[in-house]
């Protein structure tokens, strides 16, 4: 469907809610936009000018009128007021209420490239099995995982349109954040504030695993698998970093 393709497929636990919250705005918003433009228009062809018929001034101050202008507020009041209590209660949820992690994963922004660091077979972030990517996060379905975002440099923002993440990164500074990814697959990662002349060459892959997938690819990945993996004792070999498509860094 035309709809489809236009909306990015949903694939965290919050995405539903930052949805309805924008189908709600779009109702409340759309229909008496529309309704008002019929009234408007229908108006303008029932009443047109007649020559035969002179035009009656009105200042709009009479009671009569301003009535309905007065009547109209009401529901505007009303449909604002349920606006803000969802996108508040929305914000907290995502933005304030930070649930308890099953994993962390740390994000770092740089002009023109991300850095991913996950934790190893361990599960700790900050020990010697740490698995580091570039433009590659690797993260389970159905795990609630922390993140820490940083800039190495300028104003950057950490985007995941599918989990409906979008999160400013500040040079120093350390944003917290979380999501739970409920769709396995591969989808992107941008960064939505403009960052420099090589703001568009940015883009980054979330990969979505089952946990079976992840579990394997932590194991297969991990520093230690990295170096029984190379092929002469002498080849210098990347600690805890992983490059995308299988190119190790030195």
């Amino acid at each position: 469907m035309i709809l489809d393709s236009l909306i990015p497929a949903s694939a965290s636990t919050y995405a539903a809610d930052i949805d309805r919250l924008f189908d709600v705005i779009t109702l409340l918003v759309g229909m008496p936009f529309l309704v008002a433009s019929f009234l408007f228009f229908s108006f303008i062809l029932r009443f047109k000018a007649d020559k035969n018929e002179k035009a009656m001034y009105i200042t709009g101050t009479e009671h009569q009128y301003m009535k309905w202008i007065h009547r109209a507020h009401v529901p505007v009041l009303i449909f604002d007021v349920i606006i803000v209590v969802m996108a508040v209660q929305v914000w907290y949820n995502v933005k304030q209420d930070l649930p308890e992690a099953e994993s962390t994963v740390r994000i770092i922004a740089q002009q023109w490239a991300w850095t991913f660091e996950h934790p190893g077979p361990d599960n700790v972030l900050d020990t010697a099995d740490d698995i580091v990517t570039v433009n590659e996060l690797h993260v389970a379905k159905d795990m609630l995982y922390h993140f820490q975002l940083e800039s190495k440099d300028v104003l950057h923002n950490f985007s995941v349109p599918v989990f409906r993440l979008k999160q400013d990164a500040i040079p120093g500074r350390v944003i917290t954040g979380w999501f739970e990814p409920t769709v396995a697959g591969e989808f992107d990662i941008q960064c939505a504030e403009i960052c420099g002349i090589g703001h568009g060459l940015m883009p980054a892959r979330i990969h979505i695993e089952t946990p079976e997938q992840h579990t394997a690819w932590i194991a297969s990945n991990a520093p230690e698998a990295v170096a029984e993996a190379a092929p002469e004792a002498g080849t210098r070999v990347a600690t805890r970093t992983v490059a995308p498509s299988s190119t190790r860094i030195q």
